[in-house]
């Protein structure tokens, strides 16, 4: 299993737990707002490295 596999079965284990323990909004709130809020405490540089390997995966 690759590590981005990992991460994402990780990620959806979490947010099965969040759900189950925290209301639907909450639980929504940490699941939007930690990857938000990990991308804005980005510098501009990363964000525009991080938007040109994204397109690259996407083939364009």
């Amino acid at each position: 299993m690759s590590n981005r596999a990992k991460v994402a079965v990780g990620g959806v284990a979490v947010g099965v737990i969040l759900l189950w323990l925290l209301p639907f909004w909450a639980a929504l709130l940490v699941m939007v707002g930690i990857p938000v809020g990990a991308y804005l405490l980005l510098d501009p540089s990363q964000r525009t490295r991080l938007r040109r390997a994204s397109r690259k995966q996407l083939g364009r």
